[in-house]
């Protein structure tokens, strides 16, 4: 397998492999979304597998839960767990003091809910995810379709009074229609380019009607486990005020993981 990935997915590889030593058996697991976290569901399907690893996960999308039971995972509903021990996402982007956006797969309404549901968020990464301020990788807000576009010539009125250098803002798509989430609502993503008070940001978008939640994840993440294409990963805890750095090895493994490195 190793042999075969790019350099940004070993780095998401052995992000995800140094996160799935936080969880042990009996935790209730929230599952992310997207293409760092479907690293991390493989490597604790075969810890299931092969170490008799017994946990329940909660996934933040149909598609991570189709992933988790695929790879032998036990799936609950958030509210058949009430309360994480850990989740463990991936983020488009996270900055020194650990806020995160996210929202790219399409998923933050409820990677939110599972996040603030948790005892401790870890977040996993490529190094290229770091970011000295916030807002190069466009901001995701699910918006309700009614009145979709009311809504969005209301945020960009209401981007002209934010710290943010643009206010263009697009309707996310899927091929020639709406970008649809798991709860039947539209994302509109936002071209600010830079945040400059994102914890002001997120709350005054919260505010709007229409919006539902925002991509802005504040004071939500305590570790971030960032990889890099060389087997290194850099353990930041936020809390503690810790950082360590630690080399994974590549191994050669079966199937688990082939599908992820086409």
């Amino acid at each position: 397998m190793s042999s075969e990935l790019s350099p940004i997915d070993k780095a998401k590889f052995v992000s995800a492999k140094r996160a799935a030593q936080f969880v042990e058996s009996g935790m209730r697991v929230g599952l992310g979304t997207g293409s760092t976290a479907a690293w991390l569901v493989r490597c604790l399907g075969e810890m299931v597998r092969d170490d008799g690893l017994r946990i329940r996960g909660v996934p933040t999308s149909t598609r991570t839960a189709e992933l988790a039971r695929e790879v032998g995972i036990e799936v609950v509903s958030l509210d058949e767990a009430k309360w994480l021990d850990i989740t463990i996402d991936g983020a488009d982007e996270f900055d020194g003091q650990l806020n995160l956006i996210k929202g790219g797969g399409g998923a933050l309404l409820q990677e939110k809910i599972v996040a603030t549901a948790s005892d401790q968020m870890v977040v996993i990464a490529d190094v290229g995810k770091e970011v000295e301020t916030l807002g190069a990788f466009p901001l995701p807000i699910e918006v309700i379709p009614f009145g979709w576009q009311t809504t969005q010539a209301l945020v960009e009125e209401t981007l002209v009074s934010m710290d943010v250098l643009g206010r263009k803002s697009t309707l996310r798509m899927n091929g020639d229609v709406p970008f649809v989430t798991d709860e039947g609502n539209h994302i509109i993503d936002l071209h600010v380019k830079r945040i400059g008070n994102a914890r002001q940001l997120a709350l005054v978008l919260n505010q709007m009607p229409g919006v539902v939640e925002n991509g802005l994840f504040i004071d939500i993440c305590d570790t971030v486990v960032i990889g890099y294409g060389d087997g290194r990963v850099e353990v930041r805890d936020i809390n503690e005020g810790t950082v360590a750095t630690e080399r994974l090895d590549f191994v050669e493994s079966d199937n688990l993981f082939a599908d992820l490195s086409d």
